[in-house]
């Protein structure tokens, strides 16, 4: 009687431990980790009419960087060589048309 009350307890000691290990390690309990939702755009609360919104330090550094590596990437690729197979090839082939003395202007017959 003695030895299956002490097993008994025993059990239940180490499942509580290992639940509540279990608690604190997994579930969600306590304050929030995170910036809970308010429902304000990017956390701005809405301001009072005829208020202007005052930019933070990075932002237009930001919009520089942003818009402008697009512009650049935009200028980069209409002015890339063109480098296609088809390109190669017909100029390849009117190279060697005209080593041959042959004309490479198409003339309907």
């Amino acid at each position: 009687m003695l030895r299956s009350a002490a097993a008994k307890s025993l059990r239940t000691s180490s499942t509580t431990a290992s639940r509540s290990i279990l608690q604190r390690r997994y579930a969600s309990h306590g304050a929030p980790h995170f910036n809970e939702p308010s429902g304000n755009l990017f956390g701005e609360k809405p301001l009072a009419p005829g208020q202007k919104r005052k930019r933070e330090d990075w932002e237009l550094m930001w919009y520089i960087g942003m818009f402008g590596s697009m512009g650049l990437a935009a200028v980069g690729l209409y002015y890339k060589p063109d480098t296609s197979i088809n390109t190669w090839a017909m100029q390849e082939a009117k190279q060697r048309m005209e080593a041959r003395g042959e004309s490479t202007e198409y003339r309907p017959s």
